[in-house]
């Protein structure tokens, strides 16, 4: 990632096999570098047990009908509060578009591993096929395989991109788009819902960083003994995942209990990440999250990443800050953030933390 200034934001980061390429040998055990020996066995809830909130944009948006409008803010607000994550439905992307981009991920993860090797990573760059944070040789590893790209501002994206093939790039153009007004929406609605000034939110937002990742986890011989993605929080303002296949694998957690989140048709998974948790001064939270696999059935996911921008200054929103309502989190520019967040392995939510105010 490179800043306005310049800045190189690069990690060297190291290269690890593809799981998708190393199902195909038939594996009966699992690489030891994939076992998870210390892995969170908290209760799993059942999946009628507890259900993430379901919002309805159209209902927030719907300025000829207040009291349905303020219902559903309400709603939001609560969402945002007490779980951090919600599915949103009615949210105004082509259901076409949606489609389009859900078969052009499936075709790209099906090339050819020597096809796949012309959109590999390069040296100290996330964009591309390769690992997440492989920062060292020890480093335990996830059964997945991502597929990365910066994709605004312009300007940060890596040559990678224009080398796509023609359908795929313009359909994640023109999907990264429309995600991307849908992303300023939410954030309007969630600094609604908190009172702050809609300037403030746009002047942090609206230019922000959008990247995305694509996620590809195999079916697992010992799904019990690996992690999709292990425990963490995003830390971003907004993410909003596409679950490609509708397979379930994405867990949350709340109140000390995993909780997965059912894939409901033609929704969105949006969640509040660090940027937000920070910006809301603590009122709305970040939440842990992982994904787990299964030994039967692959799952594919398109996580959009929504970021403040690069050359702002993170910290609790003005508009809540008052003598009886001091800021809980150290202001800090965006572009240092996110250094720290590149050489960081994600690891639960030790990176916001540093910035709490004791």
């Amino acid at each position: 990632m490179e800043t306005r200034t310049g800045e190189q934001l690069q990690v060297n980061y190291k290269k690890v096999p593809s799981v998708q390429e190393m199902i195909k040998n038939k594996l009966e055990t699992i690489p030891s570098r994939y076992v998870r020996d210390n892995q969170d066995r908290s209760i799993v809830a059942s999946s009628n047990n507890k259900e993430v909130p379901v919002i309805d944009m159209q209902r927030l948006i719907n300025s000829s009908d207040h009291d349905s409008m303020n219902l559903e803010l309400n709603k939001l607000h609560l969402a945002a509060k007490e779980w951090g994550f919600f599915q949103l439905i009615n949210h105004g992307v082509d259901s076409s578009l949606v489609e389009k981009i859900k078969n052009e991920i499936k075709e790209l993860f099906n090339l050819p591993l020597e096809e796949k090797k012309k959109f590999e990573q390069s040296s100290g760059q996330l964009d591309g096929f390769g690992p997440h944070f492989v920062v060292s040789d020890e480093q335990k590893l996830k059964w997945v395989d991502h597929f990365f790209l910066k994709t605004a501002p312009t300007y940060l994206r890596m040559p990678i991109f224009s080398k796509l093939p023609r359908s795929l790039r313009e359909t994640i153009e023109e999907y990264s788009e429309e995600v991307k007004e849908l992303s300023i929406k939410v954030f309007k609605m969630l600094g609604k819902a908190l009172g702050i000034d809609e300037e403030e939110v746009k002047s942090l937002f609206e230019e922000g960083v959008q990247s995305m990742r694509m996620n590809y986890y195999p079916p697992c011989p010992q799904p019990d003994k690996v992690m999709g993605i292990g425990p963490h929080s995003d830390t971003t303002g907004l993410t909003i995942l596409l679950q490609v296949n509708e397979i379930e694998g994405l867990q949350i957690k709340k109140d000390g209990i995993w909780i997965p989140i059912l894939p409901l048709p033609g929704a969105f998974v949006v969640n509040i990440g660090d940027n937000f948790e920070i910006f809301s001064n603590g009122i709305y939270k970040s939440i842990e999250h992982r994904a787990v696999v299964s030994s039967e059935k692959e799952r594919i996911s398109i996580a959009a990443f929504h970021n403040s921008r690069l050359d702002g200054e993170l910290g609790p929103a003005n508009s809540l800050i008052d003598a009886h309502n001091p800021p809980k989190f150290k202001k800090i520019g965006v572009a240092e953030f996110y250094k720290g967040y590149l050489t960081h392995e994600s690891d639960g939510k030790s990176l916001v933390d540093i910035l709490r105010i004791n």
